[in-house]
């Protein structure tokens, strides 16, 4: 493979590999609702595509450049879904359901979490139910101390995408004052 057609695969692989990256954050931002954040994403991944695309379509006798593409796009993914667990953005709520419940809690309140336990019965008698809400990154922690007070917890984790504290206002967004503004 000519030096030249080589560099062309590895910047078009790269390329590929960049704004699936961004489009993977682009999603994960739209889900959260963050909608500055997932058009400045969007705007740089189809730029980036753009010019990736073009290369190999004006260029489909290098059937080299296709498969280059087609690995940045498979690579990317990856990559993509690699940054947004380590970025860990967001918050999440776990349900970790224990018999070993008040105790649970009382380790998960000491160590800062805001934990509510719920008494309930379940197949097998008695059973609690621990609802906490936290930053995304926190979450290993939580379930290690469930899994270490109570190795046979069942729990579940779910994704917030709008939570309020008691006594938050709800918040104001601009178009919604617009319109309050436009029926005066």
């Amino acid at each position: 493979m000519p030096d030249s057609l080589f560099l062309s695969c590895l910047m078009i692989l790269l390329a590929r590999v960049g704004d699936v990256s961004l489009g993977t954050l682009r999603v994960v931002m739209v889900t959260q609702g963050r909608r500055g954040r997932a058009a400045i994403l969007g705007f740089f991944e189809v730029l980036i595509w753009v010019f990736a695309a073009s290369r190999v379509i004006g260029n489909l006798s290098k059937p080299q450049l296709a498969v280059a593409y087609a690995a940045g796009f498979a690579i990317g993914n990856y990559v993509g879904l690699t940054i947004e667990r380590w970025a860990a953005m967001g918050n999440q709520v776990v349900r970790v359901f224990s018999r070993r419940g008040d105790q649970l809690a009382d380790e998960l309140r000491m160590q800062g979490f805001r934990v509510t336990l719920f008494h309930g019965m379940g197949r097998d008698g008695p059973v609690h139910m621990l609802y906490v809400e936290t930053e995304r990154r926190r979450i290993p922690g939580i379930l290690n101390e469930a899994r270490r007070l109570d190795p046979q917890c069942f729990y579940v984790v779910d994704d917030v995408r709008i939570a309020s504290s008691v006594g938050d206002p709800p918040r104001k967004r601009w178009l919604s004052a617009y319109k309050l503004r436009q029926r005066k």
